[in-house]
């Protein structure tokens, strides 16, 4: 899930910051008037930037990719200028509210811009077009070329929704097969333009001194790129044992399911067979691997249909949740400016996101939501982020963000951890939350894990794929070859038919094409359990980590505003000791949590052959 301007698409052509001719060597009181103005200009421009974004999302047509392509180009322009200009300023004694403006500034654009005029419009228009075909893809089976008539369109063609219905619902193996190889075709067009986003994007970082883009990109978390790198190893370490079991019991039943023909019983799982588009969560397998039949798990989607909710309630129950922990109801503005549901007469990008447009708290969310669990806990997570937004709107714009890019996507989270039976109870989705019994127990865990354990080393690869491509590791002759050498290794999961270099699976991941840095979700998948722990302690939690919800809980409500209200204002060690008392990321919590899953799980693979 993506939410707006964490890391801002980052360029008018003259530099607004050029000093005078004969002006001697800045100080400490230049860089502050300095930092200040950065403020007040980059708040400007990213308002006219997050506006442009807002209609392409919700309004795709050429006109509105031209126009987002404009404003980012001037928010490209502007940033490229000024982060080189910010350079010198390095070595001066700097108070610490400068010094930390001036590091944000460095590492503020995720899509660095070279100085040229021409590649930089030319860099903001591929960005728009790339994103744009994520949003208008479909698939309309081999033999139909779409265009000619749309009632045929119409029937012929699926969009991304669509194909993941089928990949959610149907068992199917050819099915499945059709659906995840047609959306894997809308990207092929892609792969000649993110090759030359690469190249762009690549001499913009070296303009403000970075080796290429990857290394800007690790720069961002207040320690140098080779140790972040080996901080995700580390993490992925911790995590990567309760991965390997789930994944060891998953196959097995797959290759029940379809054969040991289809599903190896030792090698990687097709990518197709996982209910996801990209397996990068497996929770629509869940009734092929339901630990203990019969047991009557609560069937949220239909106690929200039963309960006649509409897309505006569910969203409703969203933020009863935040004010139950004494935190701000969301501002009328919310309700009248978010999109809620897909309009039925324009393309819209349905990828749920949340924003604050003005950097004023201006709040929004934009979703296509549907009447089900998956969106009762993406709406949780989407306000999530917008509750960061609220709290910290009144800071600078550059402190406007998470203390890293992982605490943005943490915070909504870890508070959908506490959305228990005991708390769909309390806001009558149900009568009464079941009582509690190990059978249950891990029927619950099992459908978390094939969430938030599937995803972990698909969070992981993604952007270890675009680092090895921004740096040249995997040049564009192996595009398509890398990735699937990473999904292999991290996720022990393959393509189910052969792949080339015509192909571009990459770009059929909208992270990919909408140059979103991504290792904030798997930072995400960590925190939020590190969080959640810290919170439900807050609340007085006694018991299981797995049983709490801090629903309720004005304690654990002050504890964590007294986090977001921070934004980037410190780093991020501070602002984790602030929730947690912990400075460093943590996966124990994660583990803590799922540790009844855990041994079922280790008794179910005994003489099995883990591992691919």
């Amino acid at each position: 899930m993506r939410h707006s301007h964490l890391l801002p698409v980052a360029l008018v052509v003259l530099s607004p910051f050029a000093p005078a001719l004969g002006q001697v060597r800045p100080g400490p009181a230049d860089a502050k008037a300095f930092a200040e103005k950065v403020n007040v200009d980059l708040k400007k421009l990213w308002v006219k930037q997050q506006t442009a974004e807002w209609i392409k999302n919700t309004y795709i047509t050429d006109d509105t990719e031209r126009n987002a392509a404009w404003a980012n180009e001037d928010v490209m322009a502007y940033l490229s200028s000024a982060i080189k200009e910010s350079v010198k300023f390095k070595g001066l004694q700097l108070d610490a509210d400068t010094a930390r403006m001036l590091y944000l500034l460095r590492v503020a654009s995720a899509l660095p811009a070279p100085s040229d005029e021409k590649k930089r419009a030319e860099l903001a228009g591929i960005a728009a077009k790339l994103e744009g075909m994520y949003g208008k893809g479909k698939w309309c089976g081999g033999d139909y070329t779409p265009g000619k008539d749309p009632e045929q369109d119409k029937k012929r063609c699926k969009d991304l929704l669509q194909l993941s219905e089928i990949l959610s619902k149907s068992t199917k193996y050819e099915e499945l097969l059709d659906a995840w190889a047609g959306w894997h075709t809308i990207s092929r067009e892609m792969r000649p333009l993110y090759q030359r986003l690469v190249d762009l994007t690549n001499e913009g970082a070296r303009e403000i001194a970075f080796a290429h883009t990857g290394e800007l990109w690790r720069s961002g978390y207040d320690m140098s790129p080779a140790d972040f790198e080996k901080e995700t190893d580390r993490l992925w370490a911790q995590v990567k044992p309760l991965y390997d079991e789930l994944h060891c019991y998953v196959r097995a039943q797959l290759s029940k399911k379809y054969g040991a023909d289809k599903v190896p019983p030792e090698g990687p799982i097709p990518a197709h067979l996982l209910g996801n588009m990209w397996a990068q969560e497996w929770s629509f397998t869940y009734p092929m691997m339901e630990p203990h039949k019969g047991q009557a798990s609560l069937d949220v989607t239909a106690a929200l249909k039963r309960k006649r909710y509409d897309s505006k309630k569910l969203v409703r129950l969203g933020e009863s949740f935040f004010t139950s922990l004494g935190l701000d109801p969301l501002p009328q503005s919310f309700w009248e400016r978010s999109m809620f549901t897909k309009p039925q007469d324009r393309e819209v990008v349905c990828h749920a996101s949340a924003w604050d447009v003005q950097f004023n708290d201006d709040l929004r969310i934009k979703m296509c939501i549907k009447i089900d669990e998956e969106d009762l806990t993406t709406v949780h997570h989407e306000l999530g982020h917008d509750y960061y937004f609220h709290y910290y709107f009144k800071l600078p714009v550059l402190y406007q963000q998470g203390a890293n890019d992982g605490f943005h996507e943490a915070i909504g989270d870890a508070l959908t951890l506490s959305i228990t039976p005991e708390y769909l109870a309390k806001v009558g989705l149900f009568e009464k939350a079941p009582a509690p019994n190990e059978k249950l127990l891990i029927n619950q865990q099992m459908k978390d894990a094939l969430d938030k354990i599937a995803f972990l080393p698909f969070g992981r690869l993604i952007d270890q794929w675009r680092w090895d491509v921004f740096s040249g590791k995997a040049g564009p002759d192996r595009y398509n070859a890398h990735w699937w050498e990473l999904r292999t290794k991290y996720q022990g999961i393959a393509s189910p038919i052969g792949r080339t270099e015509q192909d571009f699976d990459p770009g059929a991941k909208y992270h990919i094409p909408a140059n979103v840095p991504y290792m904030r979700y798997f930072l995400a998948r960590i925190l939020q359990f590190q969080m959640h722990r810290a919170l439900c302690k807050a609340a007085g939690h006694s018991g299981p980590l797995h049983a709490c919800s801090i629903y309720g809980n004005k304690e654990a409500g002050a504890k964590l505003r007294a986090m977001l209200e921070l934004g980037a204002s410190k780093p991020w060690p501070l602002a984790l000791e602030a929730l947690t008392g912990q400075r460093e990321m943590d996966a124990t919590a994660l583990t803590e949590y799922f540790e009844p899953l855990q041994k079922w799980l280790k008794e179910q693979n005994k003489g099995r052959k883990c591992g691919w």
